[in-house]
């Protein structure tokens, strides 16, 4: 399961610093996918923190800088397969607050999975974002990946 998990996130890593080389090149970087890419980057920290039994430093919608979103997200990444590597049990239970204040539990193996669909479902919009704006979507398929 360690193995399994290290390659997604690997993949996740590759995916987004791809997203994040194209923005950072970019003259103006479309609203949304400002948003979206924050969002990605949010959502991965606070689940890496709940996982931790930390508090979170950031908003679900806050938005960053395109400046600083090579930090954040090598941060998430080196945090997640901190996670990855000291597990143990993949099925061991969690209790979480959420951002609304209640209360939830997860094992470990379905947090780590959602952080990676997640990113996933979003960069979809960021690629529907870029066709909007008239700019060419990163090919970011798991197969080309591999390949």
């Amino acid at each position: 399961m360690k193995v399994f998990f290290n390659e997604l996130f690997d993949y996740n890593f590759h995916c987004n610093k791809k997203i994040i080389e194209a923005c950072i090149a970019m003259e103006t970087v479309p609203d949304i996918t400002q948003e979206l890419f924050s969002h990605i980057l949010n959502a991965h920290h606070i689940w890496n923190a709940r996982i931790l039994g930390k508090p979170y430093e950031f908003e679900v919608w806050q938005k960053h800088p395109v400046t600083t979103w090579g930090d954040i997200h090598y941060e998430n990444q080196r945090s997640s397969f901190e996670i990855t590597m000291n597990a143990d049990a993949f099925d061991k239970r969690i209790d979480y607050e959420n951002t609304e204040g209640r209360l939830f539990t997860n094992t470990l193996r379905d947090m780590l999975f959602h952080i990676i669909n997640h990113s996933t479902n979003h960069r979809g919009q960021i690629a529907l974002d870029f066709r909007k704006n008239n700019l060419e979507p990163i090919v970011l398929d798991y197969a080309f990946y591999r390949r």
